[in-house]
């Protein structure tokens, strides 16, 4: 037998273990998330979902909500379609054990992932996902309450193939005609996204607008708009009385943020910008540069999710699906986020 050509080894379960541990030792994300998230955290809100009636006799078992909540993790912290999803869970091992499915168990199908989503979002049941495990990270003294950053970032969705007459009524909250006779084309049209333009790029689509707890860098709130409300209008909805001090950009500088700001107590520290005939003095640009090395910190958040996560674009279509992807965005970050700060031992602070 030549030496290029190995004889076949049959394989052992002792084999299987090995690989898997290899997977480990190599840093298998799926892994370490298994050792810091509690899972059980999710269990009520999972329980709310309506539980369907069986179509008849027999039939494979229907799989258990915690089971398919992990493998949306999996679908959103690895930027996965339903159908790669199913593809995925079938073909690697890591998968499989973070879902505590054996060899022979068949994967979800992706009619099945799909069926799961939709379930969830019609429950409404992402924010009461999200807010379960914040109690959780309040719980665990993770989120220290000594600063907090404000920001938003656009989240693109399929770009639409309308006519200038369409989009006036779609602007307008009207539907076209010719849509309400062809069903199928007007489920694929995106009636609550919107266009805008920022330094000369154009958007389409959404914005998650994120609180940010400043030591930890971990999310605490968030509000889903289009992609054209401005980044200031989501700042009431963020804020609440008794929250820390606050750091923003230069979008989110102005009399009516500052009034409300005060009104509610908080203490406000935007990056000052300039206005015509009224450049910055020396004063302004030396605070500018010391609060911008508190408020630079939010867009580490934004880069794990856009270039770990592949999460500046979504599939869905609508609103609805769309605020419902991001609230799973922000909480799969944070599940990352809490493994970083446990692995790396980043926790040096008490919380207020």
């Amino acid at each position: 037998m030549p030496n290029h050509i190995k004889a076949k080894v049959q394989r052992t379960l002792f084999d299987k273990m090995a690989r898997l541990d290899e997977l480990h030792e190599m840093g298998d994300p799926l892994a370490r998330l298994d050792t810091v998230v509690d899972w059980a955290v999710f269990t009520p809100i999972l329980s709310r979902l309506p539980k369907a009636d069986p179509k008849g006799p027999g039939g494979r078992p229907s799989y258990e909500p915690g089971l398919m909540f992990k493998v949306m993790v999996i679908q959103n912290l690895y930027g996965l379609s339903d159908h790669q999803t199913e593809f995925q869970i079938t073909d690697r091992m890591s998968f499989k054990r973070f879902l505590g499915l054996s060899d022979s168990d068949k994967a979800p199908d992706e009619k099945t992932i799909w069926a799961f989503r939709e379930a969830l979002n019609r429950a409404g049941l992402f924010e009461g996902l999200f807010a379960a495990f914040g109690r959780a990270l309040e719980s665990m003294g993770m989120i220290a309450r000594k600063g907090q950053m404000i920001d938003a970032s656009f989240v693109e969705v399929p770009r639409q193939r309308n006519s200038r007459e369409e989009n006036g009524l779609i602007q307008r909250g009207e539907s076209p005609e010719n849509w309400e006779q062809k069903p199928a084309k007007a489920r694929q049209k995106d009636t609550d996204a919107r266009w805008t333009r920022k330094h000369g790029r154009r958007y389409f689509g959404y914005k998650n607008h994120v609180k940010v707890d400043s030591k930890s860098k971990l999310i605490t709130s968030y509000a889903v708009t289009d992609a054209a409300v401005h980044d200031s209008q989501a700042l009431e909805s963020l804020v609440e009385p008794g929250d820390p001090i606050t750091f923003a950009d230069s979008a989110y500088d102005g009399e009516p943020s500052r009034a409300m700001m005060e009104e509610r107590g908080v203490e406000f520290k935007p990056i000052e910008r300039a206005w015509r005939n009224r450049p910055l003095n020396g004063k302004q640009k030396r605070s500018n540069r010391a609060r911008s090395r508190t408020r630079v910190r939010v867009e580490h958040v934004f880069a794990t999710m856009v270039m770990s996560m592949r999460a500046a674009w979504n599939r869905c279509v609508g609103l609805a699906r769309n605020a419902s992807a991001i609230a799973l965005t922000n909480l799969v970050y944070n599940m990352v986020r809490v493994e970083q700060i446990e692995r790396l031992g980043l926790k040096r602070w008490r919380t207020a």
